[in-house]
C-alpha cells in the first residue's frame, strides 16, 4: 500500500499533527457511535502507523468511547480528530481534519447497518457554493472575522 506523509489539526489551530506515514486505506464509517462523535452522518477516515504520528501543536483532549476504543479531539473548538482502537498499531485520523483531505477519496463504507436513508440521495440534491452570492448576509461577516487555521503548519498562531 502507497505511504505519503501528511499534516493537519484542528478548526482553531490550538492542534497539529504530523503523520510520516499515511495509508490510502481511507473509509467512511456509518455506525451510530461515528455518527455521534463527529456529529455528522458518518467518520471519514484514514489510518496512520501508530508509531508515525506526532503531535506537532498542543495535545488533543480524548474521550474513551468503549473499552477498546479513544477518540481525539481539540478541546477548544471540538474538532474531532482521530479515532484510536487502543489494541491497534493504526490510529484513524478524520480526513476533514487534514490539510489536503481531497488526498484520501474513501475506498470503503463500514456501519452500513446505521447508514441513513437520505445517504444515497446526496449526488441528486441542487448545489450551491459558499459565496457572497449565495450567502449575501452572513457571508462577508464570516469572512472578515474568520479564525480558522490555515491548511498548512504555521510558527505562531493566531497569527
Amino acid at each position: 500500500m502507497p505511504m505519503i506523509s501528511i499534516t493537519g489539526g484542528c478548526q482553531c489551530g490550538a492542534v497539529r499533527y504530523h503523520a510520516a506515514d499515511a495509508l490510502t486505506d481511507a473509509h467512511i464509517c456509518h455506525c451510530r457511535m461515528c455518527q455521534k462523535a463527529v456529529g455528522n452522518a458518518f467518520a471519514a477516515l484514514v489510518a496512520v502507523p501508530r508509531d508515525a504520528m506526532t503531535w506537532t501543536r498542543g495535545v488533543p483532549a480524548v474521550f474513551k468511547s468503549s473499552g477498546q476504543v479513544a477518540r481525539g479531539y481539540c478541546k477548544d473548538c471540538g474538532t474531532p480528530l482521530f479515532y484510536d482502537y487502543l489494541d491497534g498499531r493504526r490510529v484513524n485520523l478524520t480526513i476533514g481534519s487534514l490539510d489536503n483531505p481531497g488526498q484520501f477519496p474513501p475506498q470503503i463504507q463500514f456501519g452500513v447497518e446505521a447508514r441513513l436513508d437520505w445517504f444515497d440521495g446526496l449526488p441528486a440534491l441542487p448545489e450551491a457554493g459558499t459565496t457572497e452570492q449565495t450567502m449575501p448576509g452572513p457571508a462577508p461577516q464570516i469572512k472578515a472575522s474568520n479564525r480558522q487555521h490555515p491548511d498548512h503548519d504555521t510558527d505562531d498562531w493566531p497569527s
